[in-house]
């Protein structure tokens, strides 16, 4: 218990220690820790050190962030581009505070660039935006840079809109697929004749950032009695999805939240529906964007596209045999009932459209004819 109190205890002088006390600290004659020095560049502060010490521990603006490696050195997982204060404190052995600052505060804080904000939207898009600094000179000008902090690379902003005064005040990457959804920086460096700028930033990965579209349904089918729908989200960085679904049937309006990415209805009638998503993997995700409401009329089932092939194609072959039928029975009937032949009549002999059948020879036959006497009257 002695031993708890005497490292709190020792704690509260680390932090309450003034600059005023460390920087007289450091100008001790022969100080356990030498050269307090930051490579930015391998992200780490390191010094030289002179005695026997047991546990040295590093701060960043008073905030302790990591415990001494060999007692030698201290590595951060970034170094901010702002002006930030590194402190380095003995906890077992000689007493030593010292800090340093990097980089080093250079120009007005508020000609920075402010509010800087960054997102992923539309799937493949990632934009960025900030406002001028409140005492930024009129020539400044702002450029960003995207970094990736585990691989270092780094890319410049290749298209920015611009404010009336013609100074940049937005960044838009097109092409997703060349940066890295590990953790990024987000920085934005400043430069006027005037006066040094200095920079903004923000770190985030980009699956943090970003804004999902709405769900785009891939298909719908339904009938009387049953129903189902299916869509989809694009994203470059996540799969794994939670989706809020509402739906309405009639003066029915319902809300259901599911990790599915299909709807079943049983007796759906007619219905809407819309539908957002959001990350699952991440704490408090906010919602993206609603879909088009869609609507569904599930009547009686359509016949499948094969079965109404098979009966056109049916249909047809009927009328072909129908047509097939009536000419072979008409040359039948024609053998069967031949035309009977009319004797000419002379009396119409004068009408064009007369009929007339020629007598074939093997068919003439021997006919009676009686003479007839017309008697005029007395």
């Amino acid at each position: 218990m002695g031993a708890a109190f005497a490292m709190a205890f020792l704690w509260l002088a680390v932090c309450l220690t003034p600059i005023s006390c460390l920087l007289q600290m450091d100008q001790d004659p022969d100080p356990v820790i030498k050269n307090l020095r930051m490579d930015p560049e391998r992200k780490r502060m390191s010094w030289d050190l002179h005695g026997n010490v047991s546990q040295i521990w590093c701060f960043v603006n008073s905030r302790r962030a990591h415990k001494a490696r060999n007692n030698t050195y201290c590595k951060f997982a970034h170094i901010p581009c702002q002006a930030t204060n590194y402190s380095v404190s003995v906890t077992q052995g000689p007493p030593f505070s010292g800090w340093i600052q990097h980089p080093k505060l250079e120009g007005k804080a508020r000609a920075a660039a402010e509010n800087l904000t960054c997102w992923v939207h539309d799937a493949d898009l990632l934009t960025c935006t900030w406002a001028v600094g409140r005492e930024a000179p009129r020539d400044t000008q702002y450029h960003l840079y995207l970094e990736n902090l585990h691989s270092l690379q780094k890319w410049p902003c290749s298209q920015y809109r611009q404010d009336e005064w013609g100074t940049n005040v937005e960044c838009r990457f097109d092409d997703l697929s060349v940066l890295s959804p590990e953790l990024n920086r987000f920085s934005v460096n400043g430069s006027s004749r005037e006066s040094p700028i200095p920079c903004s930033e923000i770190t985030k990965t980009l699956h943090e950032i970003e804004r999902l579209t709405a769900p785009t349904i891939t298909s719908a089918w339904c009938n009387q009695t049953y129903s189902i729908v299916q869509w989809q989200v694009r994203s470059h960085f996540r799969e794994d999805f939670e989706y809020e679904l509402e739906m309405q049937q009639g003066a029915h309006l319902e809300h259901k939240q599911t990790e599915d990415n299909f709807l079943k209805l049983s007796n759906p009638g007619t219905y809407t529906v819309r539908i957002r998503a959001r990350h699952t993997a991440m704490l408090a995700p906010s919602w993206g964007e609603w879909s088009v409401r869609e609507r569904f009329v599930c009547g009686r089932a359509p016949l499948p596209v094969w079965l109404t092939s098979l009966l056109i194609a049916l249909g047809t072959l009927l009328a072909l045999a129908l047509v097939l039928l009536l000419c072979r029975r008409y040359a039948v009937m024609q053998q069967l009932f031949p035309p009977i032949p009319h004797v000419k009549d002379p009396i119409s002999d004068h009408l064009q459209n007369e009929r007339m059948m020629a007598w074939e020879e093997e068919k003439q036959q021997e006919c009676p004819v009686a003479e007839v006497q017309i008697l005029g009257e007395n």
